[in-house]
């Protein structure tokens, strides 16, 4: 389980803007993280995570398992952009205190596109669902 400092060795993002707080692992096609509803989160509003801060835990989850991959390999962790969200499905709003757990699911990867399937529970609930495709860029070597 990697938290703290370690979760910025992974992903790209910095304060205020990570979402992502702790990062459990990979076992086999899956990747799991979690986060705490802060009420600082730049996407809390009236007390809950809103649906854009959802998505972009959802992105950063996708980018901590991308990270956690190329760490281990010793080798510089590439940006990621989200292509596009499909089915997206949103249960409920988090309020502030409570923790997200999220299990990425990679479908597909292909010449540096990536298809996932993610879901997002809270106290055992479902929060949401989304399929999202990220576009990794890889530097001029791999390109090649």
């Amino acid at each position: 389980m990697l938290k703290g400092d370690e979760i910025l060795q992974l992903i790209p993002q910095r304060p205020p803007i990570v979402m992502v707080d702790t990062f459990y692992g990979i076992e086999g096609e899956q990747s799991m993280s979690g986060l705490t509803v802060t009420p600082d989160n730049i996407f809390v509003e009236d007390g809950e995570l809103q649906e854009s801060g959802i998505i972009e835990h959802i992105a950063q989850s996708a980018a901590a398992r991308i990270g956690y991959i190329f760490t281990r390999k010793g080798e510089a962790v590439p940006l990621g952009f989200i292509g596009s969200v499909d089915k997206m499905q949103l249960h409920t709003l988090p309020p502030v205190g409570k923790q997200l757990h999220t299990t990425i699911t990679v479908v597909q990867e292909v010449m540096g596109i990536t298809l996932i399937r993610a879901e997002v529970v809270c106290d055992n609930e479902p929060v949401a669902q989304c399929n999202m495709k990220i576009f990794l860029e890889l530097n001029n070597e791999e390109k090649a």
